[in-house]
């Protein structure tokens, strides 16, 4: 995607120190790590989850400058599907499957067009993730054998016709400490840097999605081109007030599912028609939304933010 994108209006390979915004009427100065700088109307962090613009934005001492590990990791790993079909039956192999169970559930599903099965085995524990700076770290399969050696048969053999070694990914959020607002001043926050999200609703990406949606429409938006500094601020707060509380509740909503697979889930446990109407209804508040609605509310939450007002 990279040769898409015109070598005049990109920089890669920078590393954000700091944003000096002490001057109201002056462009932004950002102070990148090399010693470089780079001067800007308005920035918007999409530098994910662990985000230098969120750091700023909160200070680099405050809980939500940086994510929490949710004592969730999981082994990932590909197999060949006629190697699969084989082994685990077409069934098994060549379709999506979600296989629960008590701390742990394994997600299977068709890549590469159809050719190869991605493993994901989710495993939970109350220890401490054992590095500081990596959220990925090698492992091996007698690992995850041990991990989920009190599944049934499928998972055991799903696992066998995994490689010796695999990767371990640290599963981290924005889920203990979240953010309050997305916006400070013409600084804004988008995607998994204002909303870092666990895997277990597979809709981090496609919030990030309708963020940009919103972003775009609200900075389009005449009453914000015509105003400059005023407008840009405008149109941060706008978004940060129209998109916090659906975003932050995807964050919380995609922790207990992951718990529901797990059979973790308060008041729900292993029963299984309470997990499926529980998913079935988180799902639907995801699926059912409407962009040109989120647009709507976010032209809404502008007229309120150009007027004064905070919603």
């Amino acid at each position: 995607m990279i040769k898409l994108v015109p070598t005049s209006i990109c920089n890669f390979n920078k590393h954000l120190d700091t944003i000096d915004d002490s001057n109201p009427t002056n462009p932004l100065t950002l102070n990148f790590h090399d010693g470089t700088t780079a001067t800007a109307d308005a920035v918007i962090g999409t530098d994910g989850i662990k985000s230098r613009v969120r750091a700023w934005m909160v200070g680099e001492h405050d809980p939500r400058a940086r994510p929490t590990y949710t004592h969730k990791y999981a082994y990932r790993g590909l197999i060949p599907i006629p190697k699969a079909t084989s082994a685990l039956g077409a069934d098994n192999a060549q379709n999506a499957k979600l296989h629960m169970g008590q701390d742990g559930h394994v997600l299977t599903f068709p890549v590469n067009h159809g050719s190869t099965m991605n493993v994901v085995a989710f495993k939970t524990n109350s220890a401490a993730w054992p590095s500081e700076d990596k959220l990925t770290l090698p492992t091996t399969k007698e690992a995850a054998l041990h991990d989920f050696q009190d599944f049934g048969p499928t998972v055991t053999h799903i696992i066998n016709l995994l490689e010796p070694n695999l990767d371990c990914w640290a599963i981290f959020d924005l889920g203990d400490h979240p953010m309050q607002f997305y916006n400070k001043g013409r600084v804004c926050l988008l995607g998994d840097a204002g909303h870092a999200t666990t895997p277990h609703h597979g809709s981090g990406a496609g919030f990030c999605i309708e963020d940009a949606a919103v972003m775009c429409e609200l900075l389009d938006d005449a009453r914000v081109r015509g105003k400059g500094t005023q407008g840009l601020e405008a149109a941060f707060q706008a978004f940060s007030n129209s998109r916090i509380e659906r975003a932050n509740w995807l964050v919380q909503s995609s922790r207990r599912t992951g718990d529901l697979y797990e059979w973790r889930a308060e008041g729900v446990g292993r029963d299984v028609e309470k997990i499926e109407q529980e998913c079935r209804e988180r799902d639907e508040r995801i699926w059912n939304a409407q962009i040109s609605d989120m647009i709507e509310e976010g032209k809404r939450a502008l007229g309120n933010a150009l007027e004064g007002g905070k919603d």
